[in-house]
């Protein structure tokens, strides 16, 4: 009788075991993998929408993976700001950023992939999208690439800095409050998280910190502000800020400004203080704020820019005395056009500081060292052909005369936001405000500028702006001081209309 040897038949049986327990782990991997390997940022045919939420990249570098984001204020509450300005919601509205209905994130807020998971970055609006209400009980109207005037952005970089030193941020304590909002992450998932990304956050962030440090020797922003460059100094060049004298550091917060229009302003001297006459290379230096020059998504930002060409201010949408601007025309030419019309021949030029004598804090943070290390970012880069290295970067000793297309809404007004309204700029600096409130975006349309006597307002309260403290003087700026009040009145009317 014959018969089959019995081991290599067990064998035979072990491999197509083996080989079955194989292909299923594969399986499953693969699907828990899935989700990972095709995530993709999300694409948004409106350029409004587009502007408002597409990424811009950073992901690898500023990038915070999406739950983390989503429950550090609901973790660490106490990190957000309770006395300086405070604004109605919970978590990040109340740092005065911009909700919409429908939208899991704030304006200026995008999602991005690194490692596969879904990341929280920032994006151009985050700086250049406002709010304007016609009553404290109105409903906001979001308008794009305006100044953005309630975005308390020295308090959310304090947040998210402070939250990485506090010892709950660790997987054991921060997971089961990602699972309480709602996540739903497969195993893999939930392993990238505990060991990858929560521990990876809270180290960037604990970086970013210490980088980020000179926000205590500084005073407080307030919404509408921010230092430009400093965090490049400490980020991008690791300068060492004790090296640096006290000048060149604590005075240096600006504001926002509007981005709209931007082709006739090609070869204008750029920035607040007119340190570049390239609208290219001023856009990807903003970016730097929020990407680094081997991150940076150049197509997305080409997209942004392309549209910013062309795009007009918005127009004034409350009554206009056509009458009286006809009158403040003719004094707008004779006393502003020079340096504020777009034909004006001292447009797009520097005011000597001297002559101008407005707050040097803006201006005393842009440094000739500073010029020459600007000069090596996005050295060896190119994009469609063409070199992206900086070239045009240079040190001033003013201030820049700008257009004033779409000025009723750029108020705060004067590159620190020192004067809340037209109407006050018009005044001696003696007789401005020197303290008044930031961050209410109820419209004045007779001051031409946003409501700035009210210190609370319907949940909100609102920032003291002290005109006293380093960078933030009111001083300068004197032309049209002089006029009659009559003739104050019509050039105002007619600032209206730009």
């Amino acid at each position: 009788m014959s018969s089959t040897p019995f081991f290599p038949k067990v064998c035979r049986n072990f491999k197509r075991l083996a080989l079955g327990l194989v292909s299923l782990v594969l399986v499953i991997v693969l699907c828990l993998a899935w989700p990972l390997l095709t995530a993709r940022s999300p694409q948004y045919t409106d350029i409004t929408d587009h502007f408002k939420y597409g990424s811009i990249g950073g992901a690898s570098t500023m990038g915070i993976p999406y739950w983390i984001w989503q429950v550090m204020p609901v973790m660490f509450p106490e990190y957000l700001p309770t006395e300086d300005y405070v604004t109605p919601g919970t978590g990040y509205t109340q740092l005065g950023f911009i909700q919409e209905p429908g939208q899991d994130l704030p304006i200026g807020f995008a999602k991005d992939t690194q490692l596969g998971l879904e990341v929280v970055t920032n994006n151009c609006a985050l700086c250049h999208v406002g709010s304007v209400r016609n009553t404290s009980d109105g409903l906001p109207q979001a308008i794009p690439t305006m100044p953005s005037n309630t975005v308390n952005l020295s308090a959310y970089f304090r947040f998210i800095t402070g939250v990485a030193n506090d010892p709950r941020f660790n997987a054991r304590e921060m997971m089961p409050y990602i699972k309480d909002l709602g996540a739903d992450l497969n195993p893999l998932q939930s392993l990238l998280y505990r060991y990858i990304a929560i521990p990876q956050t809270r180290a960037l962030l604990s970086i970013q910190a210490e980088k980020l440090s000179f926000l205590s020797d500084q005073p407080q922003y307030g919404p509408g502000r921010v230092d430009t460059f400093t965090p490049y100094k400490t980020r991008t060049f690791n300068i060492n800020l004790d090296d640096l004298p006290p000048e060149e550091i604590e005075g240096a917060a600006s504001d926002f400004p509007s981005v709209w229009q931007q082709r006739p302003r090609e070869g204008m001297q750029l920035h607040w203080d007119g340190d570049n006459t390239s609208v290219a290379e001023r856009n990807k230096s903003a970016a730097l704020a929020l990407v680094s020059p081997t991150n940076i998504n150049l197509d997305a930002i080409t997209r942004v820019a392309d549209w910013l060409l062309d795009l007009p201010a918005p127009p004034y949408p409350y009554p206009v005395n056509e009458e009286l601007a006809a009158q403040g025309q003719s004094i707008f030419a004779n006393t502003c056009a020079s340096c504020h019309a777009f034909d004006g021949p001292r447009v797009g030029t520097v005011t000597p500081i001297a002559e101008i004598g407005t707050d040097p804090g803006r201006l005393n943070s842009y440094t000739y060292e500073f010029a020459s290390n600007q000069y090596t970012l996005f050295a060896g880069i190119t994009y469609k052909g063409e070199d992206q290295r900086f070239t045009h970067f240079r040190k001033t000793h003013g201030y820049a005369n700008h257009p004033l297309d779409g000025l009723w809404l750029r108020s705060p007004y004067l590159h620190n936001g020192s004067v809340p309204t037209l109407e006050d700029l018009l005044d001696p600096p003696e007789q401005r405000p020197a303290k008044f409130y930031r961050g209410n975006d109820v419209y004045d349309p007779d001051k031409v500028g946003f409501v700035a006597d009210v210190a609370t307002a319907n949940g909100s309260k609102f920032f003291e702006y002290d005109t006293s403290l380093p960078g933030n003087g009111k001083e300068g700026h004197l032309y049209g001081t002089t006029l009659s009040q009559s003739d104050k009145t019509a050039l105002i009317e007619y600032l209206k209309t730009l």
